[in-house]
């Protein structure tokens, strides 16, 4: 069975098409690529398959369906593509950033779907419209092909009410659902999974804690094998201190800030959200370049980094006390995946559980970034939220 994994942006779209052997329900990646700048000159649609090299070619993309359209074109095409016809797909498969409280899992998309989508897009007006964009345009385009939803939020629906329940009037929560929902759930649940099998053990059997650092960045506590708390909040604005997200401040702050300074709500949301972060601390938010200029001595830079792990440390910390305990750490996505010296900054402070960094293996990049001896395991492992959404809508649909 084949099936596009499609992840819709207000202005591009992401696709990837896997490949399944229902003998023995294995997966491998036959293409990907992205549309970018929908509705805007200079429309793109990059293709790249296997070791072939990316192919890019400026096209006219005016809305979503046009996008879509072409992808499914690339996918036929009698030169590059790896379909011989569109029948040979036998599914859709849609990354939808919030749930809300309606889906606890992936689902096969049909009307009521639809519109608990459009429901929950008042807690996501930036990206589950978009993602509605995609998955209308494929209906239209292939109406009776099975399409799948894939929530960011859904695996957090296992947070017990004390963790995810704001100290507000009940009636924030009751009438206008204001609490933690958690995101970056399909890389959290992928490595929380792959962390078990490395270690040997039933995902119920560990306590573990997942670091998915990137420039967007979260961090998630499995007990009992389910998510018990997650460091993103209402939005994607509270926890660690991100690229150009502040992560959590005091909550007069943005109040004091639009009182003091006159300026208005989606000013300060522009400020905490694309002005924050390690861009605020040190004028650089993408982590290789505040790790670069920290070498050389730039003082802002280091301050980012410290000021970064920092916000990591205090995270772990308290999920290892509200879980009594922590039998693994794992670090994915792109910076938690790539540098050694954040991930040996970040768990050495832990060595009051037992843990202990083995410096050759954690500069090598290797899984397992602890010695034998360390009580706690630490581990690095490479997410894939395409495959994670291309194994839900296989199994949803077969």
């Amino acid at each position: 069975m084949k099936i596009l994994v499609l992840n819709s942006g207000s202005s591009s779209i992401k696709f990837k098409l896997y490949h399944a052997n229902e003998s023995d329900d294995q997966f491998h990646a036959l293409c990907e690529g992205q549309a970018d700048r929908i509705g805007i000159d200079g429309s793109t649609l990059a293709y790249e398959r296997g070791d072939e090299g990316k192919e890019k070619q400026f096209i006219a993309l005016p809305d979503h369906k046009h996008a879509i359209d072409e992808i499914l074109k690339q996918l036929i095409d009698p030169e590059t593509g790896v379909l011989e016809s569109l029948e040979d797909l036998g599914g859709v498969g849609h990354r939808v950033v919030h749930g809300g409280e309606d889906f606890t899992g992936s689902v096969v998309i049909d009307r009521e779907v639809i519109k608990a989508i459009e429901r929950n897009s008042m807690l996501a007006p930036l990206h589950n419209p978009p993602n509605l964009m995609g998955i209308k345009a494929m209906a239209s385009l292939l109406p009776f092909m099975p399409q799948v939803a894939v929530f960011d939020t859904a695996i957090h629906q296992s947070m017990p009410k004390k963790a995810y329940m704001y100290a507000l009037p009940l009636a924030q929560y009751k009438t206008y659902k204001i609490r933690k929902y958690g995101f970056h759930g399909t890389s959290h649940g992928y490595v929380a999974n792959k962390a078990a099998e490395e270690l040997g053990k039933e995902l119920k059997d560990l306590k573990i804690i997942t670091c998915h650092l990137g420039n967007g960045g979260s961090l998630a506590a499995f007990m009992g094998g389910v998510s018990v708390d997650t460091s993103m909040g209402f939005t994607p604005l509270d926890g660690i201190i991100m690229g150009t997200r502040s992560g959590t401040l005091d909550p007069y702050v943005p109040l004091h800030i639009m009182e003091s300074q006159e300026l208005k709500p989606s000013q300060v949301s522009t400020m905490m959200n694309k002005q924050g972060g390690l861009l605020a601390i040190s004028g650089k938010s993408d982590m290789r370049d505040n790790v670069e200029s920290a070498a050389a001595g730039d003082a802002d830079c280091q301050m980012a980094i410290e000021m970064f792990c920092y916000s990591i440390q205090k995270y772990i910390g308290s999920y290892a006390a509200a879980m009594n305990g922590v039998d693994c750490i794992v670090f994915t996505a792109g910076v938690g995946e790539n540098n050694p010296m954040l991930r040996d900054k970040i768990l050495e402070n832990f060595t009051f559980l037992g843990l202990e960094v083995d410096k050759a293996k954690n500069d090598a990049n290797e899984t397992v970034l602890t010695t034998e001896a360390s009580k706690v395991v630490a581990l690095k492992i490479h997410t894939n939220e395409e495959l994670v959404i291309a194994l839900d809508t296989y199994n949803l649909i077969k």
